[in-house]
């Protein structure tokens, strides 16, 4: 699998994650946006930001193009 599968693999299981606890939980903004530490949602938004920021570098990379 290539590496920007792997990434995109990653996103999708955070994602899953992140639906089933909003499902269970409901969500408060302030668990989104600034989480306790050892919240479930502790680390979700800069993970997937990074996540998201590699596969499209990968993917303008891949064309050849740049952001």
């Amino acid at each position: 699998m290539s590496d920007k599968q792997d990434l995109i693999k990653r996103m999708l299981e955070l994602q899953k994650k992140f639906i089933a606890y909003e499902h269970e939980n409901g969500l408060d903004p302030f668990d989104y946006y600034t989480p306790k530490p050892g919240h479930p949602l502790e680390n979700y938004r800069q993970e997937y930001q990074e996540l998201a920021t590699k596969v499209l570098d990968l993917a303008h990379a891949e064309v050849g193009s740049r952001r």
